[in-house]
């Protein structure tokens, strides 16, 4: 499929990794509903980016914002061919520390935005997706998701986030050899230390110390190359079941 037949749905899609990506469909021809709940942020860059992109504001745990999102993008904007699932949550809690043990509810609400919200995005879609004509490819869509270097390499504190993203990993591979039979692809990207707003309250110096971990580029990646790799998943059929680390060659230490 090439990307200006895209017609995309990004969770996250308001900042971070899903604006870039809603950004980069965009310039190359595609069209973008935009999932979040930052409203300020998501009507800001559907003014910018223009009648091209929508925004639905959207909880990814709630069945029925989900599917007014789909149905949004299907029926408005002439088809729902990719997802490219960026809604995500990281919070830092250690099992044991001074403060006590681990909050149940803040694992809970973890595992529900990033692995749950994930899944339910992805089975929601893909029952809308098998409605769809085949492409020349012989594909009817394409399905990205976000997990992290976390999934593999978890540091201390990160339990909760390293088991969420750990399942969107586990779960690529069965959900594509599910989905294979209707031509929908399932791909996951594990992105490293990138400079999304979540860094943004970091001083300078910090955000230099955290680019010098990784071996190169010696640095934090940049938004816009994730969508890039997304633009590269779109556009090759080959890729499928399979999660790609984004990393710069970084491997994380234990804390």
């Amino acid at each position: 499929m090439k990307l200006e037949q895209s017609c995309a749905l990004v969770t996250g899609g308001a900042s971070g990794l899903g604006e870039a990506t809603v950004r980069h469909i965009v310039a190359n021809g595609g069209k973008a509903v935009i999932v979040d709940l930052a409203d300020e942020r998501a009507e800001k860059l559907c003014a910018e980016l223009g009648e091209k992109v929508a925004y639905i504001k959207t909880d990814v745990t709630r069945e029925e914002d989900v599917i007014q999102a789909i149905e949004y993008a299907a029926d408005k904007m002439g088809g729902l061919n990719t997802v490219i699932n960026c809604a995500g949550i990281g919070i830092a809690s250690k099992v044991l520390s001074k403060k006590g043990v681990h909050d149940l509810g803040l694992f809970s609400k973890v595992i529900g935005v990033n692995l749950v919200g994930t899944f339910n995005i992805i089975r929601l879609a893909a029952e809308k997706m098998v409605q769809n004509e085949v492409f020349e490819t012989g594909e009817r869509g394409v399905i990205i998701n976000t997990a992290s270097v976390a999934a593999f390499e978890g540091q201390i504190g990160q339990a909760a986030y390293s088991a969420s993203k750990g399942g969107v990993v586990g779960m690529t591979l069965p959900i594509a050899r599910e989905l294979a039979p209707f031509g929908i692809r399932v791909m996951t990207i594990a992105p490293g230390l990138f400079h999304t707003p979540m860094f943004d309250s970091l001083p300078e110096e910090a955000r230099e110390s955290l680019g010098k971990m990784v071996p190169f580029p010696t640095r934090l990646g940049y938004p816009a190359e994730y969508g890039q790799l997304v633009g590269s998943i779109v556009e090759n059929p080959m890729l499928n079941g399979e999660t790609i680390r984004l990393d710069g060659g970084i491997r994380m230490q234990p804390k």
